[in-house]
């Protein structure tokens, strides 16, 4: 219970928890403020919705008041300027999966950038991001890649600018913690698919985007 201020990429968010059951995914690894600074979105958490998960399907509806996202465990309701925000959640699970829709659909807003389902190590400094539907080896690639530095095994944060593009280090895991590294500068993005060879094909610009939009969390 209470307030918890953290910062994600550029941004600062204020959780106002008033969950009954406590929930691990609020001790998140992730920059926590400690001075004083006016958040970019206040989010209100309550718990008690819905039934458990039955599947990714969300409904969005949209007025000149709030936008509301709902699935069967969650539903968010935010301003059209995404500046408040209220998450109704049925469990642990729920809770994460709407955090990671509000944020990406938060970071899409303010074109800043997106949320990609994918894992991401640093080598030589340079952030190499693996991307790919569940259980094509976005978490086997993380663990493979150590002892390199993570910046996330299941939601890597990128930040789009016209210098270039960014990825920070993400609160949203699955399986294995991130470093204590903030940022690093994209280097490449590998499209994963299973297969019973290892093979590694270059695509052009062009594919590779059509391919990375259904990874994208929205």
């Amino acid at each position: 219970m209470g307030n918890i201020s953290f910062e994600i990429g550029d941004h600062i968010f204020v959780i106002q928890n008033k969950l009954v059951k406590p929930m691990k995914i609020l001790s998140i690894k992730s920059r926590r403020v400690n001075e004083v600074k006016a958040p970019d979105m206040v989010i209100r958490l309550e718990d008690n919705y819905g039934i458990p998960f039955i599947d990714y399907d969300v409904k969005i509806i949209k007025d000149h008041t709030k936008i509301t996202y709902q699935r069967s465990d969650y539903l968010i309701e935010v301003d059209p300027d995404y500046k408040e925000a209220t998450l109704y959640v049925h469990d642990e699970l729920a809770l994460k999966h709407a955090l990671m829709n509000l944020y990406s659909s938060f970071i899409v807003h303010h074109n800043w950038g997106l949320l990609i389902h994918s894992s991401c190590a640093i080598e030589k400094g340079k952030a190499h991001i693996f991307s790919g539907q569940s259980g094509a080896g976005k978490s086997t690639a993380a663990k493979l890649s150590h002892p390199r530095e993570l910046l996330s095994d299941e939601a890597s944060i990128l930040k789009i600018t016209d210098q270039g593009v960014t990825v920070y280090n993400s609160p949203f895991n699955s399986e294995l913690d991130s470093s204590d590294l903030e940022e690093a500068s994209l280097a490449s993005i590998q499209l994963l698919h299973q297969s019973l060879s290892n093979r590694r094909e270059k695509i052009s610009k062009s594919d590779a985007l059509l391919q990375l939009i259904d990874k994208v969390f929205y």
